[in-house]
């Protein structure tokens, strides 16, 4: 437990800063190098953050540095790359969502973890938080009695021009639309409350944007709990919000956010007869919001003790194949798709382009 972990960054774009500042957080963590494409980027960088060494390139830096832990944070197609190669050096990967562009890639990255004995960790810090735990708890333990009825929302708004840059909304280059790149998120968050899934029905839709892939997309889920969720996405919603609802036989739960969530995003609001539950489902009185910081502060504290990962930073592929499923169900116009389905997908396993409905 006195081991300071050694962290490299692979990629140093926007996402990264959120890494960065997390690590320089954790005081049993330290920022030791960093590389990317560009190395006045990755100079910039490293000014910024104590001045890690800077690499030109990936092999280089693992060559070098033998770092303890790789943070991933280039778009997904290089993903399986770099994580591979960091298993092999003996690293542990936390990677940036989507963690792959296809679920046979992220499995290639999962065995090469586990063939070295590292973690592999994505990068999904809306399950993070003390409301999300809490909620979680009580949805386990019962106190709510059984979840009913569900609903998922990630209705955002990318205006013509974030689609006009060349690799945006285009299959082989994004890999999917916003259900893969932003609604991953809070079908995560739901998946994370719900847990196991047993089905999924879905359609795309292309309302208005100039783009191949979809630009809203509708499913319904079913969870192994009997649990039923309708889940919407959309780039196209002037008004931004992030939101799930669950039913439940005793309450009904709601956080409704945009790109993170504290206590004040969540209600639970006791069904007609348990009203005198509410006091035992408040949430705690410590507050922490949802955020990079508090995954990766949880997953160190495991990486450092040898510790299992914590529940923010298990089931890496759940979520992600849920999104595959939505993917896979459309291709086949609505289709049900079960994970023994998926599991045996002829096309889908390897990446996600299926046909869009045109509206516009």
């Amino acid at each position: 437990m006195t081991k300071t972990l050694r962290c490299a960054i692979v990629g140093t774009g926007a996402i990264a800063h959120a890494h960065a500042k997390a690590i320089a957080a954790y005081p049993h963590a330290q920022l030791v190098a960093v590389t990317d494409l560009s190395r006045e980027s990755a100079t910039a960088f490293a000014a910024e953050f104590d001045r890690p060494r800077v690499y030109d390139d990936l092999d280089a830096l693992l060559a070098a540095e033998h770092p303890d832990v790789v943070h991933v944070c280039t778009p997904p197609v290089v993903h399986r790359e770099q994580s591979v190669a960091a298993s092999r050096a003996g690293a542990h990967v936390i990677v940036e969502k989507p963690p792959a562009p296809s679920l046979e890639e992220l499995d290639d990255m999962r065995r090469a973890a586990a063939r070295a004995g590292r973690e592999l960790v994505v990068v999904f810090q809306q399950r993070t938080g003390t409301a999300a735990a809490h909620v979680k708890r009580l949805l386990e333990d019962g106190a709510f009695g059984r979840p009913l009825i569900a609903q998922c929302q990630t209705l955002w708004f990318r205006d013509p021009a974030y689609f006009a840059v060349p690799w945006r909304g285009r299959w082989e280059t994004e890999g999917g639309g916003p259900t893969l790149g932003h609604a991953i998120h809070q079908i995560d968050l739901l998946a994370f409350l719900l847990g196991d899934w047993e089905s999924v029905q879905a359609r795309l839709w292309r309302l208005d944007r100039e783009t191949q892939t979809e630009d809203a997309s509708t499913a319904t889920l079913t969870f192994a709990s009997g649990a039923i969720a309708s889940v919407a996405t959309s780039a196209v919603s002037p008004r931004e919000t992030s939101s799930i609802r669950i039913d439940t036989q005793r309450a009904t739960i709601t956080v409704d956010h945009l790109y993170g969530h504290g206590h004040e995003h969540w209600r639970i609001t006791p069904a007609p007869g348990f009203e005198s539950e509410a006091a035992a489902w408040a949430l705690p009185a410590t507050e922490e919001p949802s955020g990079h910081d508090v995954l990766l502060r949880d997953v160190f504290d495991a990486l450092r003790s040898g510790a299992p990962l914590p529940a923010v930073g298990a089931d890496p592929a759940r979520s992600f194949e849920l999104v595959a499923a939505i993917y896979a169900s459309a291709a086949e116009d609505g289709a049900v798709i079960t994970p023994e389905r998926l599991a045996a997908h002829p096309t889908h396993r390897r990446g996600f382009a299926s046909p869009v409905t045109d509206r516009r």
